[in-house]
């Protein structure tokens, strides 16, 4: 497959990275040279230096070859002007990456599919709706709905007198088949766990259950409930006001900003928010605007250093729940390491929602695990496939594999190494993000 990526910064540098371990032939473009630096050096993929609208600079970097034309740069109105221009010159899909939210509704999106711009994708909004969720299954860290809420991934920080604590995985204490624990992230390391680990306190646990069976890994993980009630926003970006939009009525929300103009256009989008003109980095004024009486936190200013700090105090102030947007990546292990809550990074999320579009029919999600070195894939096993003769136990999958669960005839069933997987069941696996094109061979 042949792909374009135009727009070198973190979002086009991490998918274009992440696409040239996949034995495709990928090409980045970008005005800057600086941005370019020594990727194609480092990496199996071609940089050039050019302009996304230019059409000489399309025509010479070959994009009427294109499979897909991907444009991620931070203007909007380029990605879309160089996905048209590409179209045209031959690109036979196109992606583009906006900040209008007037192009996701559903007659604007037909419309400039007849134009030619396949696929719209909004960060913000992806984000957005991570927050959203994040709120509602508070005791955990991260959570994701699989096949539809047939089953469900936890994500969970183990904390001392947890009952799951010190129990070897061959013990048998995981016998009841209620949850799967499929992945623990120990400090730096990410494990595929196996009969002699276990899990210690401050491991963050991965684990696998249906939705009747959450409250019971919930008890066994030893994480309290939380009613989130009052909600505080540190930053009115677009990421705060599509949160903000889309919570429930009944919470009491409020949101930190600390350019007074934007807080006038603030109170104008979000009616259902109380917008106060306040620095959220400043401890004295976080007392003053009642912290301590929150339930949950969510930092999301355009700064990753101020979120991490942010979410640091309102631990301090005694928050239950804390939310941090962390842009760089590089800060991301270190966020985790100074627990400050939910972690989120957009360019994360949207490289997973691209990255899927590329795979075969088999392959129905990915997803990202932010906090982990894996992803989170959605297979179906297929008539005749390798995962489909035997039982899971000798089909002899890669070491870092990790199956979950299945969902058969609209079931969500858990598995361990006696199951057989069968034709067209939905197969949750967690892996490396390397080993999405071998598991591939598995299940067609």
């Amino acid at each position: 497959m042949r792909i374009i990526v135009a727009g070198a910064g973190d979002v086009g540098q991490h998918l274009a990275k992440l696409l040239s371990r996949e034995n495709m032939d990928i090409s980045l473009l970008d005005e800057n040279a600086e941005n370019l630096g020594d990727l194609e050096a480092n990496y199996d993929l071609i940089t050039r230096v050019g302009c996304p609208t230019s059409i000489h600079d399309l025509r010479d970097i070959g994009v009427k070859d294109a499979d897909l034309f991907i444009a991620v740069t931070p203007n909007e109105a380029e990605n879309m002007t160089s996905c048209l221009i590409a179209n045209q010159l031959g690109a036979k899909k196109t992606l583009a990456r906006i900040d209008n939210y007037e192009y996701l509704l559903p007659e604007n999106k037909k419309f400039l599919e007849s134009m030619g711009l396949n696929h719209l994708i909004y960060p913000e909004v992806l984000a957005a709706h991570e927050i959203e969720e994040s709120l509602r299954t508070n005791w955990m860290r991260y959570h994701i709905s699989l096949c539809k809420g047939a089953l469900e991934l936890c994500v969970v920080k183990v904390r001392k007198g947890a009952a799951v604590l010190g129990q070897p995985f061959m013990s048998g204490f995981y016998d009841h088949g209620r949850f799967r624990i499929v992945l623990i992230k120990r400090e730096n390391e990410t494990i595929f766990p196996h009969g002699n680990d276990e899990v210690r306190e401050d491991d963050m646990v991965y684990a696998i259950c249906t939705k009747d069976n959450m409250e019971f890994l919930r008890e066994q993980l030893g994480k309290p409930k939380r009613d989130i009630r009052r909600v505080m926003f540190y930053g009115g970006t677009r990421i705060a006001q599509k949160a903000v939009q889309n919570l429930p009525d009944d919470l009491e929300i409020r949101i930190l900003e600390k350019d007074l103009e934007l807080c006038q256009k603030l109170s104008e989008k979000v009616g259902n928010a109380l917008v106060i003109h306040a620095d959220g980095s400043s401890m004295d004024e976080l007392r003053d605007e009642d912290i301590q009486d929150m339930d949950a936190f969510v930092a999301v200013t355009k700064q990753s250093e101020a979120n991490i700090f942010a979410c640091l105090a309102a631990k301090r102030f005694g928050v239950g729940k804390t939310i941090a947007d962390v842009e760089n990546i590089d800060y991301i292990s270190m966020a985790e390491g100074l627990d400050i809550g939910t972690v989120l990074n957009k360019k994360n999320i949207t490289v997973s929602y691209i990255y899927q579009m590329l795979l075969n029919a088999s392959v129905l999600n990915v997803r990202n695990l932010t906090s982990a070195d894996a992803e989170i894939v959605e297979l179906i096993a297929t008539e005749g496939s390798r995962i489909t003769r035997g039982k899971i136990k000798n089909i002899n999958l890669p070491d870092e594999v990790s199956i979950g669960g299945l969902v058969r005839a609209g079931e969500g069933l858990l598995v361990n190494g006696e199951t057989q997987i069968l034709p067209d069941d939905q197969v949750i696996v967690l892996c490396k993000s390397h080993q999405i094109r071998e598991l591939e061979h598995y299940f067609k």
